[in-house]
């Protein structure tokens, strides 16, 4: 089993930085992909951001590309998200998740068995 927790969430203006962080515990993840999914309120979860375990290659949405960073530390077992420039439109709640499959990382959120609980990001113009 793994816990997950999620940090860094908070109120920012458009244009503004945060950086979320995930730190896991109760089992190594450091062989696993990680992932960043969100959700608006009223809309379905769907991905942002995601690592493969060495952190030699990593996807992103188009909606986020070139204005959000994942990157990963295993020694420490925590996952981030630098985010910059942020948009009215990236305000959701932030999900840290663990892909079931050592080998890949994927868009899908039904690929990712563990989660964390969520940080709620807030851009306001």
């Amino acid at each position: 089993q793994v816990q997950l927790v999620a940090s860094g969430g908070g109120l920012v203006q458009a244009g503004g930085s945060l950086r979320l962080s995930c730190a896991a515990s109760g089992r190594t993840v450091s062989t696993y992909g990680l992932a960043w999914f969100r959700q608006a309120p009223g809309k379905e979860r769907e991905f942002v951001a995601a690592i493969t375990r060495t952190g030699g290659t990593t996807l992103y949405a188009d909606s986020v590309k070139d204005r959000f960073i994942i990157s990963r530390d295993n020694a420490q077992s925590t996952v981030s998200l630098q985010m910059n420039y942020l948009q009215l439109e990236d305000t959701a709640a932030y999900y840290c998740a663990v892909s079931g499959n050592p080998w890949t990382i994927s868009r899908s959120a039904v690929d990712y068995r563990f989660w964390g609980q969520g940080t709620q990001v807030t851009v306001s113009s």
